[in-house]
């Protein structure tokens, strides 16, 4: 196998889909270079100059929503109606959130000062494989109003589909404006230690552990979210019908591939054997198949390594107790079926790492303290959701994450942040302030 090549591999039969070069060292200082030197350019455009490029950009992808969507399907094993949405959303919002970061970076006159946001330079962004373009939006589209210059690494498990995104967006930029880098970790540690000044992340703890450690040495301003292990509390007078639906469908979400799925649950003793009961119910309805089977809605899971990973945390969990309500440890790659346990304990490590599949992990509780306690014993803290009627609020306000969801899932709507607390996060993007943390701050005093 050609160390300098990089293929990608369709998840759910094997079939190697395209092939693409991976970067070197001396590629990517070349890459960094002509960044530089077009960022001079760039940052000299208006501001609604840019905002127009990134409309015409992301017009110019309209046609190829359907091609779009069976690559993104073919390569990363999602359902086409999952890759659809995920394509369409991402060509709409761009333009949105380009609009959204206008305004939040204009200059704004205070009393003997102007606050201007201008760019920092280049940002190296390097983004996932569950979601590859939405969560590459994210963090491309400020960083480009910045007037930054942009390397774009992507996931070394879609690499295809995010050139094909790449082909079509950047006709539209000018030259060098907008690159790409394809590789594994080795290609990620080049980058992060070349000359840039930004680096937007989203991804593992221990990946952005390397990331901050690389990056010290130069102070390069990071963004970085860090993934999850959200918890779910159900209350005693909650909706318990809702609660289940909601708890299935976080789990299941993109075959449970997703930085807030709900991983964790915690109910009410009280009403603990209906839950279970609800939950097995509706996860019957869901099937493990192909993506372009019309009834498959959890697809395939992306590399044998993470099919392993879940079935680790499954089985351990198995052996320290839980009952396998529905599916269990006996998984064959590429596939998890849908599966739920109960009586999870804290020493199980389903309760204490992100497991990242298909699998509704419950357990019962006492006292709401005991339940708040442990949802918050985690250095993860992305997000969290509570389900209740009497004193939910107050619940919900002890709950140690970034983004609180009440009798409903997290991330808000518009231009809400999406922040992550303790290690699920250093930095964040959306909102007026996520959008100005990929620009220098300048107060120029008059």
């Amino acid at each position: 196998m050609d160390q300098n090549i990089l293929s990608s591999y369709d998840p759910s039969t094997g079939e190697i889909l395209g092939e693409l070069p991976k970067g070197t060292l001396t590629g990517i200082e070349e890459i960094v270079k002509k960044a530089r030197v077009a960022g001079k350019q760039w940052k000299n455009f208006s501001a609604d100059d840019r905002l127009r490029t990134i409309q015409n950009a992301y017009s110019a992808a309209e046609p190829s929503v359907n091609k779009l969507a069976e690559l993104l399907s073919r390569e990363m094993g999602k359902d086409i109606r999952r890759s659809f949405s995920e394509v369409q959303g991402t060509i709409w919002g761009g333009p949105y959130m380009a609009t959204s970061a206008l305004e939040a970076l204009r200059s704004k006159n205070i009393e003997g000062a102007t606050i201007e946001y201008g760019p920092l330079g280049i940002a190296a962004i390097i983004s996932p494989w569950n979601y590859p373009l939405a969560m590459a939006n994210n963090l491309l589209i400020p960083a480009l109003m910045a007037g930054n210059s942009v390397i774009w690494k992507p996931s070394e498990e879609t690499p295809l589909i995010a050139q094909a995104f790449f082909d079509i967006i950047n006709k539209s930029f000018p030259k060098d404006v907008l690159q790409i880098v394809h590789g594994d970790g080795e290609q990620g540690k080049m980058l992060v230690e070349s000359d840039v000044n930004l680096i937007g992340f989203t991804g593992s703890q221990a990946t952005g552990k390397d990331i901050m450690a690389r990056a010290a040495s130069s102070l390069k301003r990071l963004i970085m979210e860090l993934g999850g292990n959200d918890p779910l509390i159900v209350m005693k007078d909650a909706n318990i019908e809702s609660a289940a639906r909601f708890a299935v469908a976080s789990s299941f979400e993109n075959s449970g591939q997703m930085c807030i799925a709900t991983e964790r649950i915690y109910v009410d003793e009280s009403v603990a054997h209906e839950f279970e009961r609800l939950v097995v119910t509706i996860a019957h309805q869901y099937k493990a198949a192909p993506w372009n089977l019309d009834d498959a809605n959890i697809g395939p899971i992306t590399n044998k390594k993470q099919h392993t990973h879940i079935v680790d945390h499954i089985k351990d969990a198995v052996e320290k107790g839980s009952r396998i309500l529905l599916g269990g440890p006996d998984q064959s790659a590429p596939f998890i079926m849908p599966t739920v346990l109960a009586d999870m304990t804290p020493d199980m490590r389903i309760e204490q790492e992100e497991t990242f599949g298909p699998v509704v992990c419950i357990s019962s509780y006492t006292t709401i303290e005991e339940a708040i306690d442990r949802a918050n014993h985690s250095n993860y803290g992305l997000g969290a959701v509570v389900f209740g009627n009497t004193g939910v609020q107050e619940v919900a306000d002890q709950l140690e994450a970034g983004m609180i969801g009440v009798n409903q899932g997290v991330g808000g709507g518009g231009d809400a942040p999406w922040v992550g607390a303790k290690q699920s996060g250093f930095g964040f993007h959306g909102s007026p302030e996520g959008h100005r943390q990929f620009a220098q701050v300048r107060v120029v005093s008059r």
